[in-house]
């Protein structure tokens, strides 16, 4: 399926699955029904031979509908003939009309056919544009005369990575600043100059999902000398001039949505099972997937004891905003803000999330929190009567209710809402099962009301006034253009007080683009008790007024944290002597509770963090131990040199508590200074248990990467062996040492074989082909008795041991499953790398919520052929060093020092110039089951385990 950007791996390497059978649609009595609330109903609007399976959808000001298809979605997997495809012309776009009010489509044409056009993303129908994201451009198609035929197209800016990659770029939304908004995902890099002469350089060390995702590489400079990486949302004028990056570092978030008031709502997929993401994006927010570079993924920067989800957003790192809700398992895809009447006020102001994944529309009612919202999540309309029933086993060749994949979401011009169907019996892995390319609409009403689309007349105000509170956002903006240019500033100021609010905080956007008359009603609005729409005014000044300073300043001491973090944001480009006021008032009502709050000033401060501390230090009492809460956060946030000193107080402070000392030991790791190291260093030698492993950790790990340069590090770390790493190290030497007798050297050799230090220490030599021949078979006699469940695992890649015949995935299919064996096959085979429910280690891809995506059948498969496909980001990498060394294992690093994971969670730091080769492998590094001495019934019992349910959320 296209949503290979949301998919997590299954079983170790496996996402894609290959199933055993090939998928024709299988019509269930209940494969055209939606469960919705009961005050809705949902009708099929549309399906294939209308439309193909769609990626994206927009409404027109006629009230039709447009769709992206992408039925060459990644041809280079498929055989010739093996599905259906657009005979080398390129994916389409498609018009479907319902033309004559019966609440279905009866008409459809293809707008554009191009060859430009491979698996597009995303699509806005804005007046007589039509922008189509179709990575590496960002293409306009014009429609003068109406007719449905484009009388131009033009290439509006190009260069963005990700061709024929779901982790590329998204649809166009015109903002209700009158602004295009849209967002790329993390397969860079993206080097877009835009109609102004201003690049973007933005990358990761994200590769992979295609052959041509190989050049991707972190810490570029753009023209604002700024390191923007990953995903990225992304604001620009309507002639393509003023490009400006929004927010970043965000995995693949499918799209950014706008509300009226200019908040952007995204969701976020993961690489694991767990941690899927719904947030609000901050502007200017770091969304935390990789490091702060983009050159490390999450794994590499997982501290011990870090919850997953909390690590794979960096959401202890000083400089990532906070991630919201964590929506679990899934697949997450298109999302949309709703704010029209016509369902119901009580649906008024909700966010749509589709959730391919689970087969789901989540919806949320955002409301303001501190600096932040809360979010609370439900499950709105879905495929199941019951979201958790999908939870169940199904087999998806038989049961097509789990084929609903909810692509995209967008209101129709009526109130309406539309869903665009995948239809795909599987999601993830870079793949479409269904070879018919099956795709489907729907539609959301009220129950028991017919919603008609209105008629937009532009040639009068009224029509004008209409048209922008359309509930339909690209729509809206021909009322903004319109009445903008009529300059009827009278009518629009009477849309301050409309009855829904959202329709207010657009006339207050719009008022700010009608002259020195508008401007003044805006100021006036800031007067307002309303947050939400004082908010809304001093963004939208922000864009005309040449000075902010003076608002700025007035409202530095505004009792609403949420206006207050705006002005924070506003500063950030600024210098501290023009601003110093004003963050001394934001940093005087911040008690560093609130973490919003706490990164708005933290980028505020951005670049002035050493200058703005050495301001603040004399205020500051002398003794760092006692600061309170909000200095504290203050400092950890901001990190400056200047308080490497104060931090090591802090740090190694007896009367803290051991968060008070753990935040300190953080703000630490982050100042790349060679006085952090040395204080780090000095804290791993404390007395206080917690902070002597936390420091050893962090001096060891920021040796790779931050502080390699800093320090001689094999002279700084040469006493930091425990006295069982030393006698490995002798045992080591001794094996490898030919003057030793025989009986010497395999007496090492065992020793070494039957502990776990010593066993690691084998495996890299094995990996080297470092281990003397006449050893070999001493090492395989012990070390598949080690007591590190993982390194008896990897040791089957470089020792013999007995294997089993082949073993059969329909014999497996046929057998009953029995769930106790099935947990001590998981427990003795898969909990080294594998983590189920609250059993196992977290190396290998979470597989808790695997029933949510993945059946039976799948499953067996993968497990007896897990190089088949495999999960991105644990593709094995070889690599070969200048020095004759070889290594291999998961890549979560690469940038000036190249980070691999083994799978026994081992990190082995690679300096870039000691690197003579590197290769992606096409093999798995999970063994196949025979050489566990599997059988068929160990498999079934196995997949009936894993598949066990139902599971609470």
């Amino acid at each position: 399926m296209l949503f290979a950007k949301k998919a997590s791996a299954i079983l170790w390497l496996s996402t894609a699955l290959v199933l055993a059978t090939a998928f024709a649609p299988g019509y269930n009595d209940d494969k055209n029904k939606l469960y919705v609330p009961d005050d809705l109903e949902a009708t099929l609007w549309a399906e294939t031979p209308m439309l193909h399976n769609p990626t994206n959808m927009d409404v027109d000001a006629k009230g039709r509908i447009w769709i992206t298809e992408a039925v060459d979605y990644r041809n280079f997997n498929t055989k010739p003939g093996e599905r259906i495809n657009n005979e080398q012309k390129g994916d389409r776009v498609v018009i479907l009309e319902d033309t004559d009010g019966d609440g279905k489509a009866d008409k459809s044409k293809v707008f554009a056919q191009d060859k430009d056009l491979i698996a597009p993303l995303g699509i806005a129908v804005i007046g007589k544009k039509v922008i189509v994201s179709a990575a590496p451009n960002l293409i306009v198609y014009t429609d003068e005369n109406g007719d449905d035929v484009p009388d131009k197209k033009e290439i509006l800016l190009t260069g963005f990575g990700g061709l024929d990659h779901d982790h590329s770029l998204h649809s166009v939304t015109a903002g209700p600043d009158g602004n295009w908004h849209f967002n790329t995902g993390n397969a860079g890099p993206h080097i877009v100059t835009d109609k102004g002469g201003w690049t973007l350089r933005s990358g990761s060390s994200y590769h992979g999902g295609t052959p041509y995702n190989k050049s991707n590489q972190g810490n570029q400079k753009s023209d604002d000398g700024r390191v923007w990486v990953g995903g990225l949302a992304l604001r620009m004028d309507t002639d393509a001039k003023n490009l400006k990056v929004m927010g970043h570092n965000f995995r693949n978030s499918y799209e950014v949505c706008l509300d009226s008031y200019g908040n952007m709502w995204q969701n976020d997929n993961d690489d694991q099972v767990i941690t899927c993401r719904v947030s609000y994006l901050m502007e200017g927010g770091n969304a935390g997937y990789f490091s702060a570079d983009g050159t490390r993924f999450w794994q590499a920067d997982r501290r011990p004891g870090q919850e997953m989800f909390t690590a794979h957003w960096h959401q202890d790192d000083p400089g990532v905003q906070p991630a919201i809700d964590n929506s679990g398992a899934g697949s997450p895809t298109g999302i949309a803000f709703y704010e029209g009447d016509a369902l119901g006020e009580k649906y008024r102001g909700t966010l749509l999330s589709c959730e391919a994944g689970r087969n789901v529309i989540f919806s949320y009612q955002p409301t303001i929190d501190g600096a932040g919202f809360k979010m609370q999540r439900h499950n709105l309309i879905s495929s199941f009567p019951k979201t958790d029933d999908h939870y169940i086993w199904h087999d998806t060749s038989q049961d097509t209710r789990k084929w609903f994949r909810p692509s995209d979401v967008t209101v129709g011009t009526d109130g309406s809402i539309y869903i665009a169907d995948w239809y795909d019996p599987v999601v993830g892995g870079h793949a479409m099962h269904d070879k018919k390319a099956h795709g489907r609409i729907f539609r959301i009403t009220p129950k028991g009301k017919k919603l008609t689309p209105p008629t937009i007349d532009l040639s009068t105000t009224q029509g004008q006034i209409a048209a922008l509170k359309n509930p339909a956002i690209n729509v809206r903006n021909l009322g903004f253009e319109a009445l903008r240019k009529s300059n009827k500033i009278a009518e629009v100021q009477k849309l301050l007080s409309d009855a829904n609010p959202y329709v207010q905080a657009r006339a207050v956007w719009l008022l700010s683009k009608m002259g020195d008359e508008g401007i003044k009603t805006v100021e006036k609005v800031l007067d307002t008790d309303n947050a939400a729409l004082k908010t809304t005014a001093f963004r939208a000044l922000r864009q005309v007024k040449t000075d902010i300073l003076p608002i700025a300043e007035k409202l530095s001491t505004d009792k609403a944290t949420a206006v207050r973090r705006e002005v924070a944001i506003a500063l950030r480009d600024l210098p501290l002597a023009n601003i110093k006021s004003i963050i001394d008032n934001l940093v005087k009502a911040h008690d560093g509770t609130d973490r919003f709050e706490t990164e708005a000033i933290g980028q505020a401060l951005d670049g002035k963090e050493s200058a703005y501390y050495q301001a603040i230090r004399p205020t500051l009492a002398k003794d760092p131990t006692s600061w309170n809460n909000a200095t504290a956060t203050l400092v950890w946030r901001l990190h400056p040199v200047e308080a490497v000193n104060d931090l090591k107080v802090r740090a190694s402070a007896q009367s803290l508590t051991e968060a008070q000392r753990k935040q300190a030991i953080t703000a630490l790791a982050f100042i790349k200074d060679k006085q952090a190291v040395t204080a780090m260093l000095a804290l791993s030698k404390s007395p206080l248990k917690d902070v002597s492993e936390q420091a050893f950790w962090w001096v060891n790990f920021r040796k790779t990467n931050e502080w390699a340069s800093l320090m001689d590090w094999e002279k700084a770390v040469n006493t930091q062996l425990s006295a069982q790493q030393k006698q490995m190290l002798a045992l080591e030497k001794q094996m490898l040492d030919k003057n030793q007798p025989k009986a010497t050297r395999e007496k090492a050799a065992e020793k070494l074989a039957k502990d776990a230090i010593g066993g690691k220490m084998l495996l890299s030599l094995a990996g080297e082909s470092r281990i003397p021949k006449e050893v070999k078979g001493v090492v395989a006699q012990h070390i598949f008795n080690n007591p590190d469940k993982s390194i008896r695992m990897m040791a089957s890649d470089y020792f013999l041991r007995p294997s089993g015949k082949e073993l059969s995935v329909s014999l497996a299919l046929d057998m009953p499953s029995d769930l106790k064996n099935g947990y001590e096959v998981f427990r003795k085979n898969c909990a080294t790398c594998h983590k189920f429910d609250k059993e196992g280690a977290e190396i290998g891809p979470e597989l808790t919520l695997i029933s949510k995506k993945f059946d039976k059948a799948g499953l067996i498969d993968a497990i007896v052929n897990p190089s088949a496909s495999m999960a991105f980001g644990y593709e094995p990498w070889i690599i070969s060093t200048k020095d004759k060394n070889t290594y291999y294992g998961f890549l979560v690093g690469d940038g000036e020092t190249l980070m691999l994971k083994d799978v026994a969670g081992q990190l082995t730091s690679i300096k870039k110039a000691n690197i003579a080769s590197r290769k992606q492998l096409t093999n798995s590094l999970m063994p196949e089951p025979s050489s566990m001495g599997l059988k068929e019934k160990d498999l079934s019992d196995l997949a009936g385990y894993l598949l066990k349910l139902p599971l609470e959320e």
